[in-house]
């Protein structure tokens, strides 16, 4: 067989799979345009291999990245470990992969996205070429969080630098903190505070982010500010609004929403401007804890300052106001979110159409059936049924 043939049943497969209706090659970006869109809606194992095989997707290109992480997602939702062993596997067989470090990398942390810790361990120990670099071990922390291994990231952190001759940098104690942060086991921090000093490396934001997430979590107040304290005075480093995020979101999950605008208020006062994280924070805080007139004021607030709402802004203040029987309000914010394409939930949806219905406004709840419809017409049976008990 020739090699222009075998070319040519290469191009007409690859076609074939990401789109049977054209018969001209596609292009690298088309190819991975199109494997992504694919992937969103595909939920067969195979199929998904195949879309990704024909995509030729390359670790180089943020959206074949993309399409990496969707694929490894619905995988490992399947279970389907297997698939995705063979499928890296047979990636970092290809001559210009093998020792491709950031190929690597990604292949590593995307076994932890699997949680196949054992798979990223190997790919570190055996696949890259030595000397192993910062950067690897980095991506293998983080895998091992992902995984939500809290012990093999202690393990990693306190055997591998010293077995690979690997010394690690700011990111890597980060990681090693958010961990900490995530297990519960925030009190450990200032030991790796204390390895920092002894290898010279300084603290920065994201040091002291990472640290105050934890014990906020753990409802460790006096850390928090012991931390912050320690930071600005010992090492220079001062809160920037991501920290201030980072404070306003833990104590809003903790509940507190009252004194997380308090201290976004104090920031504002200290010429500090917040952002749309700051407000999606607090409307969210205070939707939780059934105060709708204060997450609506602050939602109008946040426009009238300009910032812009992203959806999950939208989608938690409509689902909070219908679960509070404010379905008229739900709406307006339902009605600006569609108008950018943004859409909340099956149950949401549901619920305010179910709700508008119950206020005798069913003319209304079967205009937005109908626009639900037309942006989802994969579950127009649903809906169909649904607008059917609405008549009765």
């Amino acid at each position: 067989m020739s090699v222009l043939f075998r070319l040519r049943r290469c191009y007409s497969s690859a076609t074939f799979i990401l789109s049977p209706n054209s018969s001209s090659p596609l292009t690298s970006k088309q190819k991975s345009r199109t494997a992504l869109r694919l992937l969103k809606s595909e939920t067969n194992p195979e199929r998904i291999l195949d879309i990704c095989r024909a995509a030729s997707l390359c670790p180089d290109f943020h959206l074949d990245r993309r399409a990496f992480f969707l694929a490894v997602s619905k995988l490992s939702a399947a279970h389907h470990f297997a698939g995705i062993r063979l499928f890296l596997d047979d990636l970092k067989s290809r001559p210009y992969l093998r020792h491709n470090e950031r190929f690597l990398s990604h292949a590593i942390v995307l076994y932890g996205q699997a949680n196949m810790l054992d798979d990223a361990i190997r790919t570190f120990t055996d696949d890259l070429p030595p000397p192993l670099s910062v950067k690897a071990l980095n991506s293998l922390l983080f895998a091992a969080i992902l995984a939500k291994n809290y012990k093999e990231v202690s393990r990693i952190y306190l055997q591998f630098p010293k077995a690979y001759s690997i010394q690690p940098n700011v990111d890597t104690y980060n990681t090693v903190i958010r961990a900490f942060a995530a297990s519960g086991s925030s009190d450990s921090v200032y030991s790796v505070f204390a390895e920092m000093d002894r290898n010279s490396v300084r603290p920065n934001v994201t040091t002291l982010n990472n640290a105050i997430f934890g014990f906020y979590r753990e409802e460790k107040f006096e850390d928090v500010g012991k931390v912050m304290k320690l930071m600005e005075d010992k090492y220079r480093v001062l809160p920037a609004l991501s920290t201030y995020n980072v404070r306003i979101m833990s104590l809003c999950r903790l509940k507190r929403s009252s004194e997380a605008k308090a201290l976004m208020e104090g920031m504002i006062d200290s010429g500090r401007k917040p952002d749309s994280v700051t407000y999606t924070s607090l409307i969210h805080g205070f939707s939780k804890e059934g105060h709708l007139d204060e997450a609506k004021r602050l939602f109008r607030d946040m426009k009238r300052r300009g910032f812009l709402p992203e959806g999950e802004c939208y989608f938690t203040l409509v689902h909070f106001l219908c679960q509070g029987g404010e379905f008229e309000s739900a709406l307006e914010v339902a009605k600006e979110c569609m108008e950018k394409s943004w859409y909340p939930n099956f149950t949401t949806m549901k619920s305010l159409v179910n709700g508008l219905a119950g206020l005798s406004k069913v003319d209304v709840a079967k205009e937005l059936i109908k626009q639900i419809k037309e942006k989802f017409p994969e579950n127009g049976e649903k809906w169909d049924q649904i607008e059917a008990g609405l008549s009765q």
